[in-house]
Order: C-alpha cells, then sequence, then structure tokens
C-alpha cells in the first residue's frame, strides 16, 4: 500500500479546515493517508484527522524551537524516509510556501504549488495560468514528489478510519541554524484570505480606508474575511495582505462579496472559482456584474449598514 504524506496545518491549536480537502485530494482505497504533525499535539488532532480518512499519525518533535523551516524541514525529510512517504501534499498557504519548497529542494523533487488538481497515480496536476485564463497540466517525473493544493479546492469527504499515532523525534546536529526572534500581527484578527469559506473585498468604490469599517462591521456577523482590490491597496487604505488578485491572494470561498469593485481580469483571476459571487455597485455596466450570481445596483454605503443591520437581526 503507497503511503501519501500529509503536512498538516493547525491554527489556534486547532487542524485547519483546508487539511481535510487535502486528504479527500489523496484518498483512494490502495493508499495509506499519514499525517505529519510537527510540533503540535497529535492527540488534539486525531479525531478530526480520521474522520476523514488519515490511517496514520506521525508526531514529529523536533524539540519546540518555535517556527523554524530549517529545522522542521530537515525533519519532514527523516520522517518521510522512515515510513517510506514519496508523495507529500500540503497546503499554498504562508507556512506551505515556507516549508513545501525546502522539502523539494533537499529530496531534488519537483515542486508544485497552487494545484487545483492532484492525480497521483499518474503524478499530474492542473494549476492555473495566465491570470485564470488556462490551465496548465503537468506531469512530474522523479523518485520525490511534493504537491501544494490551494486551499478550498477539494470538498472534504466523511470517510471514517482508526488512526495510528506514532511518535518521531528529530534532533538536528548542526543545531537551529538560526532562531524565530520576534512574530507581529497586522492586528486586524483576520484568518489567512486563502483559507476563508466567506469574503467580502472592497474596492475603489470605498473611497477611502476607514470606509473599509463597513466592510469589517458586515464581516463580523457573517463570520467572514475582509479582502480588497489592488487598487485599495495601492491607496493604502488596506495591508497587501488583503489583496486579493492575480498578484495578491488566489481565493476559493463558498462566498464571495465583492464591493465598489469593477471587476478587472486580474482581480477576477483571483476569485473567480468562489462558489458564489456576489456584487455591490453603482455601475451596472461593470465588468464583475458579468461575472457574478447575484448583484445589486446601488450605493454602497446605503447597502452595508441595511445589510448590517439585517445580519445582526438574523442573528438575535
Amino acid at each position: 500500500m503507497e503511503n501519501i504524506g500529509l503536512l498538516i496545518e493547525f491554527k489556534d491549536g486547532q487542524v485547519k479546515n483546508a487539511n481535510f480537502g487535502m486528504a479527500a485530494a489523496a484518498r483512494k482505497e490502495s493508499r495509506q493517508l499519514v499525517a505529519l504533525v510537527v510540533d503540535a499535539s497529535a492527540s488534539d488532532a486525531k479525531a478530526a484527522l480520521e474522520a476523514h480518512g488519515v490511517a496514520r499519525i506521525v508526531n514529529i518533535n523536533t524539540g519546540n524551537h518555535g517556527w523554524n523551516p530549517a529545522i522542521q524541514t530537515a525533519a519532514v525529510v527523516a520522517a518521510m524516509e522512515k515510513f517510506g512517504i514519496t508523495s507529500l501534499i500540503g497546503l499554498t498557504s504562508p507556512a506551505g510556501r515556507d516549508l513545501l519548497p525546502r522539502i523539494a529542494a533537499r529530496l531534488d523533487a519537483p515542486l508544485i504549488m497552487d494545484c487545483t488538481e492532484i492525480d497521483l497515480d499518474g503524478h499530474r496536476v492542473k494549476t492555473s495560468q495566465y491570470s485564470g485564463k488556462t490551465i496548465a497540466t503537468i506531469v512530474l517525473t522523479g523518485s520525490h514528489f511534493i504537491y501544494g493544493i490551494r486551499a478550498n479546492v477539494v470538498a472534504p469527504l466523511n470517510d471514517p478510519a482508526v488512526a495510528e499515532v506514532i511518535d518521531f523525534s528529530f534532533e538536528r546536529d548542526r543545531g537551529a541554524g538560526y532562531q524565530m526572534i520576534e512574530t507581529r500581527s497586522d492586528g486586524s484578527g483576520a484568518q489567512y484570505l486563502a483559507e476563508s469559506d466567506i469574503i467580502i473585498s472592497g474596492g475603489r468604490g470605498l473611497k477611502s480606508g476607514k470606509n473599509f469599517k463597513l466592510l469589517f462591521d458586515c464581516a463580523r456577523h457573517m463570520n467572514a474575511s475582509v479582502g480588497a482590490s489592488r487598487v485599495a491597496v495601492d491607496n493604502g487604505w488596506v495591508p497587501y495582505a488583503m489583496q486579493v488578485g492575480q498578484t495578491g491572494v488566489k481565493v476559493n470561498p463558498k462566498v464571495y462579496m465583492a464591493v465598489g469593485i469593477s471587476g478587472s481580469i486580474q482581480h477576477f483571476a483571483g476569485m473567480k472559482t468562489a462558489k458564489m459571487i456576489i456584487a455591490i455597485n453603482t455601475d451596472d455596466n461593470a465588468a464583475i456584474m458579468a461575472n457574478c450570481d447575484y448583484y445589486a445596483v446601488g450605493d454602497l454605503f446605503e447597502i452595508l449598514p441595511a445589510l448590517k443591520k439585517a445580519l445582526a437581526a438574523l442573528k438575535g
């Protein structure tokens, strides 16, 4: 039976939901899913991972150096060798972008990030290119294969298994290499956009950064994250981390609401795979209107307060 490695990510001590789609992408009767949990609690993750088909959980302990990709890369590679893992799937996330290329370099393995489909039998992946205008099918060759999958592109499967938890300790002979000195937050408290189920984004129509408060107010009632167009970022209204689009974050939420955004090709490339797109704009000829499921033509400064009031009423 082939062992497929899943590099598991956590947020606030809980397994990220995006991991479950990753498991679904790899699931097959002839495969055993092996979750690699690095410096986190495998026992706390066991029930959630079992529910999505994971049969083995490797609890990798590096000595708790904090975020140290050099040590964690070496530990993951050692675990892959120990447990016979030649294919590893991780998330195309900030952590994934830090670790997966290092792992691929260590193994001299091909790496494809931001995959939208993965065929592990033929080592084929699909990924969008040229602002989403084309879909490339890429065939990988080699002895090891590293994949970074886009969050939320594969729906999770309810496919229970009974997982074995195995402790794996790793100590790097050369020491830590470097040390994380400080971690800073942008203060927004927002989750990473690519992993959000609901996103409400603002653009030029908001007119200033302070008006993004209207979006944050609605987002709190929707359990949503707040994004932005490139214009809003270039104008200095919001930080770059909030930018959705070709040169920002590519997202795949269940619901994407575009407020005061015209819908350029570059912006659309970053959110066109959303399951539902809703637009609010004063211009019924804006490009976003032709590419959405529902839209409202009107003044966002009237619509958003009314939406906030309605959402608050629904929540009681």
